[in-house]
């Protein structure tokens, strides 16, 4: 019987897991998915915990309820991978082997990674919300806060969910303005990009927002230190931003066990090849979502896409096959603007965010890089859309894996 070994159990991991038990013979290949967290937490919900906006409870399951029986779960944590005799060793002491692995580890944040981040103000008055419990000290501390400096700053990229931190300043900026403290609170968005986004045109339309929502941006801001004694952050070549109340984006890094192993690049994420996702040395290992190197956004359509691609390569070496070049960066996001509504982008490797409509051409009902009301609601029902359907590895109607160009301006398109 064939092993196959997926590390971690999240968004990517699962899905993965759903489409290869669903294509191959049970009796033939053996999955067994290792993570050591019992829960999984729906990380959108994130960026809604703070502003009261999601309860807790919403935010997590419990890994069992999305594992069929014939998938093996393994609570442990793996720390070293040895590629050579196709080894694991758990935490426990156990040694697993495997035919076939698959890294789906995921990235978590290091604030230890700046000088000052974890100081005394860690959680007083600097606070990150990628993490549930970031996120739930956060929640407590808006609700007392009656305004200063907010800043809401990213350390470095890549990070997960490229387009959260700006999210959290339009939140924050509606979220004070229906409290009636905006005019008590100055809103700076610093960032280490030269822009708002990565994506040009991206960019220039979540500029203009921030500037309409009289959020100030510093851009090109590379941190130094947090400087716990005098509310600052400081940059390399001498910039530095006050704050009253510092919401940052720590360093995201991949999970130890590639870094342990020798596998990863210098934040510890999988090289692999971009388009079939296989690594480039041995050919047996393959990675998904936030865990790979590849030039695209680390985000939870993403490890989607990629799911059901990567099932069907994962197939094809098993079968003796070549492994296919099919996936293209597709990545989608919805970007909370506040107030009830959201824009939605949708690009990949070669392809920038553009105009028209989604999921459908020429009907949507959602708009591309446009503000409205749809797309946020879209952005609310993924909530059940994930749990419901893309952890159960079933497609979403009309929306494919590889970008479609139908329905979008052509004539915005780079290439």
């Amino acid at each position: 019987m064939k092993r196959i070994v997926i590390l971690g159990a999240g968004s990517g991991g699962t899905m993965l897991a759903r489409h290869l038990f669903k294509k191959l013979p049970h009796d033939l290949y053996k999955i067994t998915l290792v993570d050591p967290e019992a829960r999984h937490y729906y990380q959108p919900g994130f960026l809604f915990l703070p502003f009261g906006q999601i309860e807790p409870e919403a935010c997590y399951r419990p890994k069992t309820d999305f594992i069929p029986k014939g998938i093996q779960l393994k609570t442990d944590r793996a720390l070293i991978i040895k590629p050579d005799i196709q080894q694991i060793t758990l935490e426990n002491g156990q040694h697993m082997h495997y035919d076939v692995l698959v890294v789906a580890t995921g990235t978590h944040i290091a604030p230890e990674e700046t000088p000052g981040m974890l100081g005394e103000g860690w959680r007083k008055d600097v606070f990150d919300f990628y993490s549930f419990e970031g996120a739930m000290a956060l929640r407590e501390k808006l609700a007392h806060w009656q305004g200063g400096r907010l800043v809401v700053h990213i350390t470095e990229t890549p990070i997960k969910c490229p387009v959260a931190p700006l999210e959290f300043a339009f939140l924050a900026d509606a979220y004070f303005d229906e409290k009636g403290l905006r005019d008590k609170v100055q809103i700076t968005y610093v960032t280490p990009l030269s822009g708002a986004f990565t994506k040009p045109r991206a960019a220039a339309k979540l500029g203009h927002l921030l500037e309409e929502k009289q959020i100030d941006i510093v851009t090109d801001f590379a941190i130094q230190e947090v400087d716990n004694a005098g509310k600052r952050i400081v940059s390399y070549d001498g910039i530095e931003v006050p704050y009253d109340l510092l919401v940052t984006v720590p360093t995201n890094l991949g999970d130890p066990v590639v870094a342990n192993s020798g596998l990863g690049d210098d934040f510890g994420f999988l090289p692999v090849d971009k388009k079939s996702l296989q690594h480039r040395q041995y050919p047996n290992i393959f990675s998904l979502g936030d865990a790979t190197n590849v030039p695209t956004s680390k985000a939870g359509s993403v490890a989607h896409f990629q799911s059901e691609l990567l099932a069907a390569n994962i197939t094809r070496y098993l079968m003796g096959l070549p492994v296919r070049q099919d996936f293209d960066g597709h990545a989608n996001c919805f970007i909370e603007t506040g107030y009830g509504k959201a824009l939605l982008i949708d690009f990949n490797y070669e392809t920038e965010p553009v105009e028209g409509t989604f999921p459908i051409p020429g009907i949507g009902p959602m708009q591309l890089l446009t503000e409205t009301r749809m797309n946020h609601l879209g952005k609310q029902a993924f909530h059940w859309i994930y749990f419901h359907m893309l952890l159960e590895g079933r497609s979403i109607p009309f929306v494919s894996p590889q970008m479609k160009v139908s329905g979008k301006k052509l004539n915005q398109i780079t290439r």
